[in-house]
């Protein structure tokens, strides 16, 4: 096996694991899926439900900023796996409604310091089109172990 094999391996392990720690959450209850994981980008996805629309029929806002809010913390997380981050600001910007089909959002790490990290995001539809994106900020909290908490809190059973 390569080193290019094992770090597909690995990256596959951690989306099956982040997907197993988030059933019977929020997360779960949308619907959300990671689509792809790798140093510095996170790819997650949604198949719009009646349940994401809003009165007039379109994914509502909440839902969106949930999608990129989650993508943008997925990133941060993976660039301090030791430690917890929290979202401490989130800026949205909506640029086209979205109706039905997949919506995917990509998230990025833009800055990184010692307490802080800067993350982008864009949700597009399948076919390209850009519905919104978004900034976040979040602040690091040292030797949060993440997984330890969310296994004590019934996700993550079974995980290492």
């Amino acid at each position: 096996m390569n080193a290019e094999t094992e770090d597909t391996s690995a990256w596959q392990r951690s989306i099956e694991k982040w997907n197993a720690m988030a059933k019977n959450t929020f997360w779960d209850y949308l619907g959300c899926q990671i689509a792809e994981i790798r140093e510095g980008k996170v790819v997650v996805t949604l198949d719009i439900q009646p349940h994401h629309l809003n009165l007039i029929g379109i994914v509502h806002g909440g839902v969106h900023a949930t999608l990129i809010d989650s993508a943008m913390g997925l990133v941060a997380m993976l660039a301090r796996p030791r430690d917890s981050v929290v979202t401490t600001n989130l800026s949205m910007n909506y640029v086209a409604k979205a109706e039905r089909g997949r919506i995917e959002v990509t998230a990025e790490i833009v800055h990184s310091s010692r307490k802080s990290i800067s993350t982008q995001a864009y949700a597009r539809m399948q076919n390209g089109e850009l519905c919104a994106f978004g900034t976040g900020t979040f602040r690091v909290i040292d030797g949060g172990e993440p997984q330890t908490k969310a296994a004590e809190n019934g996700r993550g059973k079974g995980e290492t």
